[in-house]
């Protein structure tokens, strides 16, 4: 065979995959697309849901649950980025299916069992933690603004109270749109990557690239970088920091044990095949 032949015969396997993957993402952008429109079509739901949180907390500071629309073009771009949003959500599954059928070709069977898991537990973590933030930790930081934003005028109340004037004073919360949703889409997709730290770590772990006894002797710099973390992306509220400090350390935890799990297996398959060396004796 010619030089010729075996460049053609190589590029050929090549141009194949290229045209699978250029398929898959066809595919996916279809389901995107169309999962948008219905995210534009459902976009006031949508907000409503999201605005719940809110609506519960000015309710019991005594306040109106109502929104303002400050820029002119305002309107259109949170409706614009509440379908992408939705489009996206309702479109992963579609598009990690295509990844998967892309990626498991070219994995062995093995690989494929140990992969499959990690696949589907990522999109069921940033659930929960997305979840958890929607239902536990939104509701104590919008009590957080909105209790502070009420001392704010207090004060200024009281300040002016002094003064020979008949200036109305006061600070109102008049509820813009895209900084609601802005806030409101940072904390869901903030503790959502947080929920991801289990997979993370348990697919280094089936990796071999860390370990648990290695997870254990790092703790202590692990609380600290859970508790910077968690400081950088809740506001400067303590309650609202420890509450994400207690659903991520725990996950640390957890993952320390998965790895357990899988070690153990690991050890016993080489055990079993005359393999196992062990580094203790």
């Amino acid at each position: 065979m010619s030089s010729t032949d075996e460049l053609d015969g190589s590029a050929a396997p090549l141009i194949e995959h290229l045209k699978e993957l250029r398929n898959r993402i066809l595919y996916s952008l279809a389901a995107f697309v169309v999962f948008f429109c219905v995210g534009y079509y459902l976009w006031e739901y949508i907000f409503g849901f999201l605005a719940h949180p809110m609506c519960e907390a000015m309710a019991r500071n005594g306040q109106e649950c109502k929104f303002v629309l400050i820029k002119v073009q305002e309107g259109f771009f949170v409706t614009l980025k509440i379908a992408i949003w939705a489009g996206f959500a309702m479109s992963f599954p579609f598009i990690g299916y295509q990844l998967w059928r892309f990626i498991a070709p070219g994995l062995y069977k093995n690989e494929k069992m140990a992969f499959l898991p990690f696949l589907l537990a990522s999109p069921l973590m940033f659930i929960l933690g997305a979840g958890f933030a929607y239902l536990a930790v939104l509701p104590q930081v919008f009590d957080f603004f909105l209790k502070f934003q009420q001392y704010l005028s207090d004060s200024i109340a009281s300040g002016s109270s002094n003064l020979a004037t008949d200036v109305p004073t006061g600070v109102v919360y008049t509820g813009s749109v895209e900084a609601f949703f802005s806030l409101t889409m940072s904390f869901l997709l903030a503790f959502g990557l947080c929920f991801q730290l289990p997979v993370l770590l348990t697919l280094l772990g089936r990796a071999g690239i860390i370990s648990s006894r290695g997870l254990r002797a790092t703790r202590k710099y692990a609380i600290v970088g859970i508790l910077i973390l968690t400081s950088m992306i809740t506001p400067p509220d303590v309650t609202s920091m420890l509450i994400l400090f207690g659903a991520v350390y725990p996950l640390y935890e957890v993952s320390i044990w998965i790895i357990v799990y899988f070690e153990r297996q690991r050890e016993a398959r080489m055990r079993a095949d005359g393999s196992w060396v062990d580094l203790d004796e």
